[in-house]
């Protein structure tokens, strides 16, 4: 039939589909121009509501706020139907042609139907799409990422480091972590290893946030970085140091939170900050690098972690990796330099970096050679060494508040490398300088100057030595180079020094080689320096000369008068130096002169002794002298006086010449009569300065000792006397105080004939090293029914050897026990116990000792 369209269906479903495409509610066919017509407009319409959107959103993302979730997910759901729109459009025109009847019948009916629908249904999805694309709020605060990665080059030696940080840190009970050392020594790279860490593994905290804290202590610095860690937003720059900590406590008062502070020169307030207080029940956590372990104090930290510079091995290590294997393997000499380079950076990682890149661009082996000159004469004129190594340390120096404690610190550069200083001395020499006062305590030590050297120590710019009889401190040799660097770049005009130490020096310098005129301080300590040609250097403005530790045999009778401000001169261990010359006399400004392991062997032959008016202190400790005959009138003002292990002798005449020392405070001697030592322990001024005593081929069978009158005695050495008893005076042990030798720390005790026991030792309480040989009569240390008597009147004293660190017994044949039972308590402090040819000591004796102090290092 002409005109007609022929329908054909398959089967009841489509029949029924067919109809409601034609007669249905929704007529598809029919209504699909209007509805692709509708749909385009309104595809347009989301379109420019989209670009209108997407205008907001980015200005609010350029504030540094984040878009929101609903606003991300709208602006997804649009991007998705534009592209299924896009596809119903493209096919348009055809279903268009299909259409006919009036566009109420399609020529492929099922086909139509179904783009009709899916037409409609877009439609209503665009609409409805529409009506949600409105938005009173667009974006907010991006919240912080917990931490950002931070770059850090390999490291060295710090793995278990690392790792006690860690474990510190993420105990319960801990709050507080400080890790402390000196500069350049990797506290930085620590804390950051620590950082990255938190990044790398799972962890309970909300929020990680890293601050860099200035050395002036700027608290708005630190809560800018605090803030631009905790808001996106930078509406906080204008908010006031107040304002700012509100804030900061208000957002991490709802977090778990740890906050790292790198470089603390002084004690932080968090509560300026408005960082709220580490507790166990908010589980947060602070932990800081310092370089001064004081601040640790300060700051209260739970848990002191200390770094210490690496091992030989581990530096080489450091420098190998820094440096690189292909400039190693340039020459064959070049490793075997390489090492040397490596270790004159002492294990200090920061000076291996910096050597280390600085080498690694050298090709010829002329070059490490000529490096290894430079750092032994002028470390600082190597590259990199001023900006990146020296200067940064510096920071530890100018931290010094104190222009005085800064003069102390830069007085330890005169020394050689890796010389140490005995704190006494370092002491006397400052007070010589003016550095301190001279005031001195009860046992003649100077309190002003212990708590400098502890400041110093502390500040990780001087380092404490274990030593077994005399307190000694050392300075780090890369400090040293920053010290010179300091005084050469830095000191004052009048403080200019020169320090040619350790350089196997022959000749004393000349004009030509350093300005003796300008400078106030010259230090040519060991040398090599045997004689002297009669030059005499012009010298106005020295005060202290160093030559201690050559091999002088002789002095020029005119070196000396050219140098009126002198006031520290020291010469000591230059053995073949046997007497001074006549023109030490023009030195009427000298107050300090030691003379200590000279072979000086008398003091009568200088003429001008007396123009040494001013002296205050004079050491011949372990020299020949053997008289100080005229000292009380020529030396009227001598404070200081060290005779120990010399060959003078003290005797009656001794005592009356030192007597008229009005000023004395410190006196070291020798002793071969009993009577004498009841004469000085009767001089109650006399006895008082008594430091360090050598008792030596004593007849008298019985010694007496006042721990009144000898109050400040620190060292006794008793040795090839023929002593049966060592005893307490009776007036102590009858007292009501606790009679003792409170400052008593070494004795020891060689080569007595007759004592059996040596309980006087319990009068010694804080004894820390004690050493007895060749005493063939002993046969116990501590007598316990001795023990027990001495504990009835004095109960504190019961317990022996508490603070002792080092126990020497040899040659003993007859000892039996070193402490009777009830054997004593552990021994805190004990860390060496020798036991040689003592035949009789069972080995449970010491075995006790050993057992009751296994979690120290001792040593047999």
């Amino acid at each position: 039939m002409g005109g007609c369209v022929a329908l054909n269906f398959a089967c009841d479903q489509a029949v029924n589909q067919t109809c409601s495409c034609l007669f249905g509610n929704r007529n598809y066919i029919y209504k699909m121009k209007a509805n692709l017509k509708a749909l385009d407009t309104a595809m347009q319409k989301l379109e420019e509501r989209r670009d209108d959107l997407l205008i907001r959103v980015s200005i609010e993302e350029g504030r540094g706020l984040e878009r929101l979730a609903q606003v991300q997910g709208w602006l997804s759901r649009v991007a998705s139907i534009d592209s299924q729109v896009s596809d119903l459009l493209k096919v348009k025109p055809t279903e268009i042609k299909r259409l006919c009847i009036f566009g109420y019948v399609s020529k492929k009916c099922i086909s139509s139907c179904k783009y009709g629908k899916d037409v409609w249904k877009k439609l209503e999805e665009v609409r409805e799409l529409l009506s949600e694309g409105v938005f009173e709020e667009l974006a907010r605060k991006r919240p912080a990422p917990k931490v950002g990665k931070k770059h850090i080059q390999a490291t060295i030696g710090l793995d278990s480091m690392v790792g006690k940080a860690w474990e510190s840190i993420m105990k319960t009970e801990g709050r507080t972590l400080g890790i402390y050392g000196m500069g350049g020594v990797g506290k930085t790279t620590l804390l950051t290893r620590i950082y990255n860490k938190f990044m790398e593994e799972v962890n309970e905290f909300d929020v990680v946030i890293w601050v860099v804290v200035s050395k002036d202590l700027q608290y708005k610095s630190i809560q800018n970085q605090i803030l631009g860690r905790l808001r996106v937003d930078k509406e906080w720059e204008k908010e006031t140091e107040e304002e700012k900590a509100f804030s900061i406590d208000k957002i991490l008062g709802t977090k778990k939170f740890i906050v790292l502070l790198d470089d603390l020169w002084s004690e932080v307030d968090l509560d300026k900050i408005g960082v709220p207080r580490p507790t166990q029940e908010n589980g947060s956590k602070i932990a800081f690098t310092t370089r001064s372990k004081e601040v640790c104090r300060y700051m209260e930290a739970d848990d002191e972690l200390k770094i210490n510079c690496l091992s030989r091995n581990e530096a080489w290590e450091l420098f190998q990796n820094v440096v690189g294997q292909v400039s190693l393997k340039r020459h064959p000499d070049i490793p075997t330099l390489a090492k040397k380079i490596s270790e004159k950076c002492y294990g200090l990682p920061l000076a291996l970096n910096v050597i280390g890149k600085a080498m690694s661009c050298k090709e010829d082996v002329h070059e490490w050679r000529h490096a290894i000159d430079v750092l032994n004469t002028s470390s600082h004129e190597f590259p990199g060494m001023e900006d990146k190594l020296l200067s940064i340390l510096k920071f530890s120096y100018d931290g010094l508040k104190d222009e005085k404690v800064k003069s102390c610190f830069l007085y330890c550069s005169l020394f050689p490398e890796d010389y140490e200083i005995k704190k006494e001395e370092l002491i006397e020499y400052w007070i010589n300088e003016g550095f301190i006062n001279g005031k001195r305590d009860e046992d003649g030590s100077n309190n002003q100057g212990h708590v400098i050297i502890g400041s110093l120590v502390r500040a990780h710019l001087l380092m404490e030595l274990e030593k077994e009889f005399t307190p000694a401190v050392k300075m780090h040799d890369v400090l040293r180079e920053m010290a010179l660097w300091v005084g050469s770049t830095f000191g004052k005009e009048e403080e200019k020094q020169c320090v040619i130490s350790g350089v196997k020096l022959s000749l004393i310098p000349k004009d030509d080689d350093i300005n003796w005129s300008v400078l106030r301080r010259i230090s040519l300590m060991s040398n090599q320096i045997v004689k002297m040609t009669s030059y005499c250097p012009k010298c106005p403005n020295l005060s202290t000369l160093f030559l201690g530790d050559n091999k002088l045999e002789g002095i020029p009778g005119g070196f000396f008068q050219f140098m009126p401000a002198l006031v520290v001169l020291d010469l000591s261990r230059n053995r073949d130096l046997s007497e001074l010359p006549e023109g030490i006399r023009s030195l009427t400004s000298l107050q300090y002169l030691n003379l200590s392991y000279t072979g000086i062997s008398s003091l009568s032959s200088v003429t001008g002794l007396k123009g040494l008016r001013k002296l205050i202190s004079l050491d011949v400790e372990f020299t020949r002298l053997e008289s100080i005959d005229g000292i009380g009138t020529s030396l009227p003002n001598l404070q200081v006086l060290k005779l120990f292990h010399s060959s003078v002798i003290i005797d009656a005449s001794s005592i009356g010449e030192l007597q008229l020392l009005e000023h004395l405070k410190i006196l070291t001697g020798n002793v071969i009569d009993a009577l004498v030592l009841e004469s000085i322990q009767r001089v109650e001024r006399l006895a008082s300065c008594v430091q360090r005593l050598w008792i030596i081929n004593l007849s008298a069978k019985v010694l007496t000792l006042n721990t009144v009158a000898l109050g400040g005695l620190r060292e006794l050495d008793i040795e090839l006397s023929g002593i049966s008893e060592i005893k307490i005076d009776k007036e102590d042990l009858l007292c009501n105080t606790c009679p003792c030798f409170k400052h008593l720390s070494s004795i020891s005790l060689r080569s007595l004939e007759g004592p059996t026991e040596l309980t006087w030792l319990l009068f010694a309480p804080n004894l820390k090293h004690l050493e007895v040989a060749y005493s063939g009569s002993l046969e116990e240390i501590i007598n316990q029914e001795k023990r027990m008597r001495i504990g009835n009147v004095h109960p504190d004293m019961m317990v022996p050897f508490q603070k002792l660190e080092s126990l020497s017994l040899r040659g003993l044949d007859e000892l039996k026990r070193i402490c009777s039972n009830p054997p004593p308590p552990t021994l805190p402090s004990l860390k060496k116990i020798v036991v040689e040819h003592c035949r009789k000591l069972p080995k449970a004796a010491t075995e006790s000792f050993r057992d009751m102090n296994r979690n120290n290092e001792v040593d047999e």
